[in-house]
């Protein structure tokens, strides 16, 4: 007697790697879309216009793919081993968020869902479609209406078993599978989330205004820091765990065992602040960090450089208010004035 082919394909995916698997109908609600309008005519996308331009297809699977019926919604786990957040004590090293401190996430998961996608095609034929979170899918919907978790008050996906570290990566099918039964929101009265962020970017439970996120700031805009942040940032160069570390769920998470996503250990202010274009390059070479660019990242860090009260590094900061990038040169400029 064969196993049903969601059995199958599960087991495949955890074969493959993947932490978990759930299914779901390719089909979202409406309360989906007017969440996303609402954020957008709120302005709290911020510069991140991709959001706007294929608004309709990232609302719905089945404009982005009319032949697709299932989503077969994948999570891998990157759960660190220790406290993501004493980095920030050590500052005159750079905090790099815990997703990025390995290999581009984006790489590893592709290749495991076209590995999975080409196994589905072999044994059960149909036509299938991958994506990460490049393409415009929600991926969050679909994964608690999959079963793998639901979106918390910090508007990430948590997941009791695996707490809220998991890479979304998603195989639309045009197989009809069974969905698996909805995740529910287990948050409760906890806001441990909401109120750590420095920058309070929360405006309620379960909405984030990304104009105020460290995370935002530091990857997505690229002009200037707004001066209000500045002091918040404290010596986050890229990205910032601080709603996500506290979860309580993150209590039952076993640290990842991927050799992709090994951490590479804090970097020095004072070597970073040396980087060229062709340096940043080789230096994140395959890492997510390398696609914000030299100039945006050296911003960062003069910022951070400029909180971290350590006079060691003034030469560093009034060698970056030089530099040839004005947006870079202001940061530079910046620093320089703190440490005086």
């Amino acid at each position: 007697m064969t196993s049903p082919p969601k059995d199958e394909i599960r087991a495949e995916a955890l074969r493959l790697g993947f932490t978990t698997a759930g299914f779901a109908e390719a089909v979202l609600p409406d309360s989906v879309r007017a969440g996303l309008n609402g954020f957008i005519e709120a302005g709290q996308h911020g510069e991140m216009a991709w959001m706007t331009d294929r608004l309709a297809e990232r609302a719905q699977p089945k404009v982005l793919w009319p032949d697709v019926v299932s989503v077969v919604a994948l999570g891998l786990s990157y759960a660190p081993g220790e406290d993501p957040l004493a980095v920030l004590a050590q500052r005159e090293h750079g905090a790099v968020s815990v997703y990025a401190q390995g290999r581009d996430y984006h790489d590893v998961v592709k290749k495991r869902l076209k590995q999975l996608a080409r196994w589905m095609l072999r044994h059960f034929g149909g036509d299938v479609k991958v994506f990460v979170d490049t393409a415009p899918v929600a991926e969050k919907p679909l994964a608690q209406r999959a079963g793998l978790g639901w979106q918390g008050k910090h508007t990430n996906l948590v997941s009791r078993p695996h707490g809220n570290w998991l890479f979304l990566g998603e195989v639309f099918t045009t197989l009809a599978l069974p969905p698996d039964a909805a995740e529910h929101d287990h948050c409760g009265t906890c806001s441990a989330c909401l109120d750590i962020c420095p920058t309070r970017a929360f405006p309620a439970p379960y909405r984030l205004d990304a104009r105020r996120c460290i995370s935002y700031l530091t990857i997505e805009h690229a002009g200037p820091i707004p001066h209000e942040f500045r002091r918040a940032m404290g010596n986050r160069i890229y990205g910032c765990d601080d709603c996500l570390a506290v979860c309580p769920w993150n209590k039952f998470a076993r640290a990842h065992a991927e050799p992709a996503f090994a951490g590479r250990g804090a970097p020095g202010l004072a070597e970073l602040a040396t980087l060229d274009d062709a340096a940043f390059r080789r230096r994140f070479s395959g890492s997510a960090v390398k696609r914000i660019g030299r100039n945006r990242f050296v911003r960062n860090v003069a910022i951070a450089i400029g909180n971290s009260g350590a006079a060691s590094l003034r030469d560093a900061a009034r060698s970056l208010a030089g530099d040839a990038d004005p947006v870079v040169a202001e940061a530079g400029q910046w620093a320089t004035e703190q440490l005086a």
